[in-house]
């Protein structure tokens, strides 16, 4: 399941260490040498801090009063910190001057009390030994990789000989809207753990190549993502974007090169299915339907004289089967250049796209189909094969 579609750049936020240089993978030259370098932050005593304010301020009792706003991103913080972790991965890197060890650094989500972790894949790509740590200081060595979505950057991990950790709730990313406010919480370049930023949401289905840093040649493309401008920093790959009331709607996984408040989440709904199979001990096993769809934009609606504004055109715009055969979508009866335009009562395009929606299912889960086939509209069930 793929979109055709032209997709800009972003980068990966991940934090690689070795020795002293810290490479903060930004995609943006002049940040590599400032991470490179020392960062001295001055510390402010309480007291120190009561003084300075109360000059300020003569009025200033003590007893500031929160706003609203702040009151809501404080409870979601004190509500979900404890089930967000700093990921530290050991990687041995291969150079001219032979082999040599470095630390990467991500975050992650518990889901489970016995320790099941989500975060992205490429915060664990390459890793000899991971250690998850948690917001009180409490280190587990004991973290493996249950699996990878053969489809998404998204991995499943297992933190060994637990039973009491604090899971995040998952809220839904189908009733996300553009505007709303969200929190995102992350271990900001690797050293800066459970670092909290706030914003919104700033649009929604967006396509994106997404590289590992600035040089790299590997370029993976991600689909049906989540915009903010919540400040999303290397390091935060893998850690909770959030609703207020403090579910997890988003997996925080790129950043835009050249740009100011410009990050990427994978909407929560996508890993749900395969999470379902991982908790339940079956490993990863996720959902499949078997097409090669574009999303629809009122410029591909104009271009190609679609009928609707929004949908998936299952469409291959080089040519060729855009179903596969023998899969669940064809066995059901989609063809090619039908238009899909809703799975089960989610619209495609407002409440995300194919692969984000069939994400939610489980192989062997049957979801019905609406779509439009020479302006007639038709719904048939699927039952979700295993990718």
């Amino acid at each position: 399941m793929s979109q055709e579609k032209d997709t800009p750049k972003v980068s990966k936020n991940h934090t690689v260490r070795n020795g002293l240089l810290i490479l903060g993978i930004v995609g943006v030259v002049t940040l590599v040498g400032a991470f490179a370098a020392k960062i001295f932050i001055p510390q402010m005593t309480q007291k120190s801090a009561t003084n300075s304010t109360s000059s300020l301020n003569p009025a200033y009792d003590g007893n500031q009063t929160k706003t609203a706003q702040e009151q809501t991103v404080t409870s979601v913080t004190e509500k979900v910190s404890p089930s967000v972790v700093s990921i530290v991965t050991n990687i041995r890197t291969q150079s001219y001057f032979g082999t040599s060890d470095a630390q990467a650094a991500g975050t992650g989500i518990i889901v489970s009390k016995d320790g099941y972790i989500l975060t992205n894949k490429h915060v664990i790509s390459g890793a000899n030994h991971i250690q998850a740590i948690a917001s009180d200081g409490t280190t587990y060595d004991s973290v493996t990789v249950v699996g990878t979505d053969p489809l998404n950057d998204v991995a499943y991990l297992k933190i060994q000989g637990v039973d009491n950790l604090a899971p995040a709730e998952l809220g839904d990313s189908s009733t996300v809207t553009v505007g709303q406010s969200v929190v995102a919480i992350g271990n900001a370049l690797g050293q800066y753990q459970n670092t909290v930023t706030s914003g919104i949401i700033s649009g929604m289905d967006r396509p994106v190549d997404a590289v590992s840093d600035s040089t790299s040649n590997a370029v993976e493309t991600l689909t049906d993502l989540l915009q903010t401008d919540a400040a999303i920093n290397p390091g935060n790959s893998g850690g909770p974007l959030l609703n207020m009331s403090g579910q997890v709607i988003g997996l925080n996984t790129a950043i835009a090169q050249g740009a100011q408040g410009i990050g990427f989440s994978i909407p929560i709904n996508a890993t749900k299915g395969t999470l379902r199979s991982v908790l339940a001990g079956k490993g990863v096993h996720r959902a499949y339907i078997g097409l090669r769809y574009t999303s629809i934009t009122p410029d591909i609606a104009k271009q190609d004289n679609l009928p609707v504004k929004l949908g998936a055109y299952v469409h291959v715009s080089s040519g060729g089967q855009a179903v596969v055969a023998g899969a669940p979508a064809a066995q059901a009866g989609i063809q090619n250049g039908d238009i899909i335009t809703k799975i089960n009562a989610l619209v495609v395009g407002k409440n995300g796209d194919v692969s984000s929606l069939i994400g939610a299912f489980s192989p062997g889960d049957s979801v019905q189909v609406t779509f439009l086939r020479s302006g007639k509209e038709q719904t048939v069930s699927v039952t979700l094969g295993t990718y």
